[in-house]
Formats: C-alpha cells, sequence, structure tokens
C-alpha cells in the first residue's frame, strides 16, 4: 500500500511534466509490475511447499510399503503354518479311518469310541480349513494392496525426479544466464557492476555513478554503453522477464519534476527501460520498470561510501516457471483423486 501511495503522488506531479496518457501506461505498467513480483514470490514458495510436500508423501508411501510387505510375510507365515497343520491333520483323520475299517469288526463300543475321534478330527480340520481359505484371501487381497502401492510409490518417486530434473535444468540455465551476462559486462565490472545468482534468479547492481549525474535522470555514455551490452546479451532470452528497480539512498530530493526518491528511482528505472528497448530486440512485454526509493538498502546510510551502494539500479532476470507450475498442478491434482478413491 505504501508503494502504491508513493507511486500514486509520483504519477500526480509527473503529470504535469509528461502526457497524461503516458503517465496511466506507467501507471498501469507499474501495478503490473507489482502484481507479477508478488505472484512470483508466492508461487516459489508454493513451489518450495509442494514439493517438501510431495517428497514426504513420497517418504509416507516408502513407510507404507515397506509396512505392507512385513505384514504380508507375516500373513504367508501363518499360511504355511495353517497348511502344515492342516496337512498333518488330514494324514492324521487318513490314519484314523484305516484304523475304524480295521475295527470295524470289533467292538460297538470301541467303534463308537473311535468313530467319535475321526468326528472330532473332522470337525477340527473343518475349522482350519477354513481359517486357511480366510487367509487366503486376506494375503491375496494384501498382495494387491500391496502392488498398488508399489505402482504409486513409482509414480511418485517419477514425479519427482521429474521435477527435480526440472530444477536442475532451471539452475544450469540460471547459471549460464548469468556467466554470460558477467561476460557481456566484463568491462564493466570495476565501475560498479556486479552479477549475483539468487534465488533462482540473476541480479544485477548497477552504481548510479556509473549511469547517473547526481540527482538525474539521464543516464550518461558510459552507463549507456553498459546497459546496451546487458541488452544485447538479453535480446535472445525468451524464456525470461526482466524487471528493472531503482534504488536511492535517504538524503531528501525535491525539483520541479521530482518529488521524492521514490519518483527519481522509478523515473531512473524507466530511463534504463528505454535504452535497453531502444538498443536490442527484447520483447517489451518481458521489460518492466519499478522503484523503490530509499526502502530497500544493501548497505547502512550513515557514511558516503554505505550511500553510494544504496543508490543502484537492479536488473532482476527471473526465468519462466510454467512448466515447473504445470508439473506441480498435474500432481497435486493426482494426490486429489487418490484421496477421493480411498
Amino acid at each position: 500500500m505504501r508503494k502504491l501511495i508513493a507511486f500514486s503522488l509520483f504519477i500526480a506531479l509527473f503529470a504535469s511534466c509528461v502526457p497524461v496518457k503516458r503517465v496511466e501506461e506507467l501507471k498501469t505498467k507499474y501495478d503490473k509490475c507489482e502484481g507479477e513480483r508478488e505472484y512470483l514470490a508466492g508461487e516459489k514458495d508454493r513451489l518450495e511447499t509442494e514439493n517438501a510436500e510431495l517428497k514426504a508423501e513420497v517418504k509416507k508411501l516408502k513407510q507404507a510399503v515397506r509396512s505392507m510387505i512385513d505384514d504380508t510375510a507375516s500373513t504367508a507365515k501363518q499360511y504355511r503354518q495353517l497348511r502344515h497343520e492342516t496337512d498333518r491333520l488330514k494324514k492324521i483323520n487318513t490314519q484314523l479311518r484305516e484304523k475304524a475299517d480295521a475295527l470295524e469288526s470289533g467292538s460297538n463300543a470301541e467303534n463308537r469310541k473311535l468313530m467319535s475321534e475321526v468326528m472330532a478330527l473332522q470337525d477340527d480340520l473343518q475349522i482350519k480349513e477354513d481359517k486357511l481359505k480366510l487367509l487366503d484371501k486376506k494375503l491375496d487381497d494384501k498382495e494387491k494392496r500391496l502392488n498398488k502401492l508399489q505402482e504409486e510409490l513409482k509414480a511418485r518417486e517419477k514425479r519427482v525426479q521429474e521435477l527435480e530434473n526440472i530444477i536442475a535444468q532451471k539452475d544450469a540455465a540460471v547459471k549460464a544466464l548469468r556467466d554470460k551476462v558477467k561476460d557481456a559486462l566484463t568491462g564493466f565490472a570495476d565501475k560498479g557492476i556486479t552479477v549475483e545468482q539468487r534465488n533462482g534468479r540473476v541480479y544485477v547492481s548497477m552504481e548510479a555513478k556509473l549511469l547517473f549525474a547526481s540527482g538525474s535522470t539521464s543516464v550518461g555514455s558510459e552507463g549507456t554503453k553498459a546497459v546496451v551490452q546487458l541488452a544485447k546479451a538479453l535480446e535472445n532470452q525468451n524464456e525470461l522477464t526482466i524487471l528493472v528497480e531503482g534504488h536511492t539512498d535517504t538524503d531528501p530530493i525535491s525539483s520541479s519534476c521530482i518529488k521524492d526518491n521514490w519518483d527519481l528511482s522509478v523515473m531512473r528505472a524507466t530511463s534504463v527501460v528505454r535504452i535497453m528497448m531502444n538498443n536490442s530486440s527484447i520483447d517489451p512485454q518481458t521489460l518492466t520498470a519499478a522503484g523503490r526509493g530509499e526502502h530497500f538498502p544493501i548497505a547502512s546510510n550513515d557514511t558516503p561510501e554505505s550511500k553510494a551502494k544504496n543508490r543502484r539500479i537492479e536488473v532482476i532476470l527471473t526465468p519462466n516457471l510454467d512448466q515447473l507450475f504445470k508439473i506441480l498442478d498435474e500432481s497435486a491434482q493426482e494426490i486429489t483423486n487418490d484421496e477421493g478413491t480411498e
């Protein structure tokens, strides 16, 4: 909200020096920039969270598979024991039947006793066979469940591998982009330009002394050369968004067309964007100009040296993460579908 108020004040003042249509275009583009920044920050957090959740789900599935394997082994052991006992009882039953046949001509009392034993054994045998069938069915069900869990685990592991491969590719692409930009700006390394890779992005920081005279929004000749070389290095990078941010120190400024440091930072960022557009084939839709005034320092403002570090232009290069978001969305949908069928 503070940024929006500051930018609105800038627009109100800037309107006195620039046509109303241009002011509206700048405001619209700034609003779009802020929305995209917030979206990218949110998507990055969501990406990291969902990737962690997916890994946790894979870990959980692995534990379930191990538990199912142990349970299946235990059931199989019970099955084998019961099968052994059943075979033993069948053998005894056969022996008793043979004895019954042999003693059929004996006394009725002995025959009745023998038949009673045979019937008891038969009942016991039937109970064991029923248990055996039940265990057999349970074992079959658990094997089917185990197979399903193993298939799900393979699918999740494949999805995690796909995510890790894409992230690795993005990291490699960002590193290659950083190296390309650093090579393009080698001649300016000792003139206040640094190139860093952080949080999946490339940050090109240019100290204001290379680009602008004090209080000016016009880029000097030496600074123009640096900006043009940067733009040339980026003009074939299609899967990229380019955010140009202006930053100032805490020293106040006021002129006929510059009200405060917010105004100064935005106007300087816009000047750099114009040079990049006019000297390369960069798609204007990938470019955004923004200003943060003195509110995002990288050093204290208590010495001239630290203030000089805070007066800068940062060009933030962010790769397109649409492919990664697509896989995350598909994974989330699969998890939802699996939970719905259980």
